[in-house]
């Protein structure tokens, strides 16, 4: 049994160093173009608070250095992406989204190590990291119905990239068995969470695939414009763009 859960978890790593650069091609694009056009960054803000406090939990909880290797490699690639949105974005987007990652994965991400490290002990720490970073990954999990409704509406998949779907249908049906068998019940939750939705998108992608797309136009009060995602809408949460 230990030899399993030893090899599924090595499986979910790789899985999840795949979901964490399948945002590369985009991130290529911005370079060439030198421009961050009207893509967002604060899925990205977003997941580098959930790669943290996954580490912080690997780190914590006795046996879980398979959770805290993959999540701290998910650290580097988000600050990577993150930099680079702050290199290529105008001027008063690049101050909006330093404002906003300083607060929610500097200050919200040191207040929760602050809390759990001098006001609880034990398992009651565990518990307490397990619990926000469950309750993070399920946000972020259930983010893409926002893409999946853009899918139904426009009848293209042009916004929720075929690769990114089957990786989190991956990541999270391999990291639900992992759960399982170590009886982790903080990881399992959220990433079955994450099998669902992405069995979801996977048959919405084979349904609307070869459709042809309408167009359909989103406009943002307060940047005055179309925003598309960087993990085409993945992520998202339905948040002021950032």
């Amino acid at each position: 049994m230990d030899n399993l859960y030893l090899y599924v978890g090595i499986i979910g790593n790789i899985i999840s160093v795949l979901m964490f650069l399948s945002p590369v091609k985009t991130f290529w694009r911005i370079v060439k173009k030198g421009s961050t056009e009207e893509f967002m960054s604060l899925p990205y803000i977003c997941t580098l608070l959930n790669s943290c406090l996954w580490t912080y939990y690997g780190i914590t909880k006795p046996g879980s250095y398979l959770v805290a290797t993959v999540n701290g490699f998910g650290i580097l690639v988000e600050i990577v992406y993150i930099s680079l949105f702050l290199i290529y974005a105008p001027p008063r987007i690049r101050a909006k989204t330093a404002k906003v990652a300083g607060i929610v994965d500097v200050v919200v991400f040191a207040g929760a190590v602050l809390v759990t490290q001098f006001g609880m002990e034990g398992d009651m720490r565990i518990d307490v990291i397990g619990f926000m970073g469950a309750a993070l990954n399920i946000i972020m999990y259930a983010s893409p119905l926002s893409a999946m409704r853009l899918v139904v509406t426009s009848k293209s998949v042009e916004y929720m990239p075929f690769l990114l779907s089957l990786f989190l249908f991956l990541n999270g049906g391999v990291w639900t068995f992992y759960a399982f068998l170590v009886r982790d019940w903080f990881l399992a939750v959220p990433n079955g969470t994450g099998f669902a939705l992405g069995a979801a998108q996977l048959a919405l992608y084979s349904i609307y695939r070869e459709s042809k797309p309408l167009k359909v136009i989103s406009h943002d009060f307060d940047d005055g414009g179309q925003r598309r995602h960087l993990l085409s809408s993945s992520t998202s949460n339905n948040i002021e763009p950032v």
